[in-house]
């Protein structure tokens, strides 16, 4: 029974992990139509420069703020620089990102090493605290990463459906050519749109490297994760996404806890089972 609740609870921690990542992949692949398989390498590089920071400066909150800041920017720069001009153009989207990865990948294997890194969290976040109705003790920062991808949603929602630039980026989705016949720079938003799922892939890194730790291969490992939540969530659903890295992030620990052979089939299976009874995904919309 320990070994269940145990179960219980480092699948849901997981699940806050997969959504920080897939939250960000969600509004860029689902809402603007874009295929950035570089998400993953976004996510490493933000945590590796997260972790320079945190070190040069001794501030595990600087290095949050410098993993997402920095990665905001880079997003912005791939969509004014890149993906602007291969709108529409899905296989191009597709080699152009998987190469960027690859490029970013071999950067930081040279400038960071095969090494595993992790970030030493605030003395707030250290230890482990007990939880009276199920009897055991559970690490601080474990539910503190919960607790932040539940931030991450509602703000998310807040932002996409009670905010004047969530009603302009779901407009310019559906129907780009009557908002921009509005007066509204499209091209702006969609750069807004970029550099939030970009900010959202580093914080992720930053978080994931304290739960975790950093070293290659984490880039491809996220990556994979995110498409799979976004697929069997529904693509550009916050909500979506959340029910999907829950299932996810439960597959995934239960299958390493009781069945560690055959752990990552059940990822694969729940993806194909929602695609074959709901090919738009639980939360998505039909097209």
């Amino acid at each position: 029974m320990k070994l269940f609740l145990l179960t219980i609870l480092n699948s849901l921690t997981l699940a806050g992990l997969y959504f920080l990542v897939a939250s960000g992949f969600s509004l860029v692949f689902g809402l603007m139509r874009s295929v950035n398989l570089a998400h993953g390498a976004l996510y490493l590089l933000g945590g590796y420069i997260g972790w320079e920071v945190a070190e040069f400066s001794g501030s595990w909150l600087i290095g949050i703020a410098a993993g997402a800041v920095s990665m905001a920017l880079c997003g912005a720069l791939l969509q004014l620089c890149v993906f602007r001009f291969l709108e529409g153009q899905e296989l191009r989207q597709t080699l152009v990102s998987i190469g960027l990865s690859i490029i970013v990948a071999d950067v930081m294997l040279a400038t960071w090493g095969g090494q595993a890194y992790q970030f030493e969290v605030p003395d707030f976040l250290w230890g482990s605290v007990k939880i009276p109705l199920l009897g055991l003790k559970y690490p601080i920062y474990r539910l503190f990463v919960l607790a932040a991808a539940v931030l991450a949603g509602i703000l998310l929602w807040l932002l996409l459906n009670r905010t004047r630039l969530g009603k302009m980026i779901r407009a310019g989705v559906d129907d780009r050519t009557m908002l921009e016949a509005t007066g509204v720079d499209i091209q702006k938003i969609f750069v807004v749109v970029f550099a939030l799922g970009a900010g959202l892939a580093g914080l992720a890194g930053v978080v994931g490297g304290s739960a975790l730790s950093l070293s290659p291969g984490e880039d491809l490992r996220y990556l994979l994760a995110s498409l799979v939540v976004v697929i069997v969530g529904g693509m550009g659903s916050i909500a979506g996404a959340a029910y999907g890295a829950l299932l996810i992030g439960f597959a995934d620990t239960f299958g390493l806890a009781y069945s560690p052979t055959y752990g990552v089939v059940y990822t694969f299976l729940i993806m194909i089972v929602v695609l074959a009874v709901r090919p738009q995904g639980l939360m998505g919309k039909s097209s």
